[in-house]
């Protein structure tokens, strides 16, 4: 079970410009990160990530048992925080530019994963799924984070209980049409996050290694 946090026009600069520093921040570890493992296995493994950030890989259950160091590694590495920071600059020139051009009539949004996207749970990856009963928490480590002046916040309910992540968010972003938003951006850590209909303008993955949620 996992969040989605919707921000209007008015905060979607501030919040995606936000998010490059933060991961930057969460990230943050001395540039020499060892991996111990041979240079086959790192070729190996990089090919892997690559697989699985494409969605080539499909359903997957664990990491490779040959990659758990190297995935440490990427995730305490400044590797991770890069490949977070450049989608992060990619998602905030494409919100300058459609929130410039406008939707006509509807409320332009943005639409944001929270785990592994606005606020990282790498040293925490065995803990999943948050619903209602987090939202105090959710949002104080939101602020925490640098994070403010969102529109909604939405959790799980108990209604949710056995959907799977694309059934949820699709449903939720249908929500969100029929009350007159016009999502132009979706930005999550999961192609779960992202597919379904209907669908934001544009879609940005964040890498995650670490697990998969169908």
């Amino acid at each position: 079970m996992r969040r989605i946090l919707l921000v209007l026009a008015a905060a979607a600069a501030v919040v995606v410009a936000g998010a490059e520093s933060v991961l930057r921040q969460v990230t943050d570890v001395p540039t020499a990160v060892s991996s111990g493992v041979s240079d086959a296995d790192a070729l190996f493994c990089d090919s892997w990530r690559l697989s699985v950030e494409t969605a080539n890989a499909g359903p997957w259950r664990t990491v490779p048992a040959r990659c758990g160091a190297s995935v440490r590694a990427y995730m305490e590495g400044e590797r991770y925080a890069s490949d977070s920071a450049v989608a992060a600059a990619e998602s905030l020139a494409f919100a300058a530019q459609a929130f410039a051009s406008g939707v006509g009539g509807a409320m332009p949004a943005w639409v944001f994963d929270v785990d592994e996207t606005l606020l990282s749970n790498a040293p925490y990856y065995a803990v999943s799924g948050w619903g209602e009963l987090q939202r105090n928490a959710t949002e104080e480590n939101l602020l925490f984070a640098g994070y403010h002046s969102w529109e909604k916040l939405i959790l799980r309910q108990i209604s949710d209980i056995g959907k799977t992540a694309v059934q949820y968010k699709s449903e939720r972003r249908a929500a969100m049409e029929a009350e007159g938003f016009k999502i132009l951006g979706n930005s999550g850590d999961q192609w779960s996050d992202l597919i379904g209909l209907p669908m934001a303008t544009r879609s940005f993955k964040l890498p995650n290694p670490m697990y998969f949620i169908s």
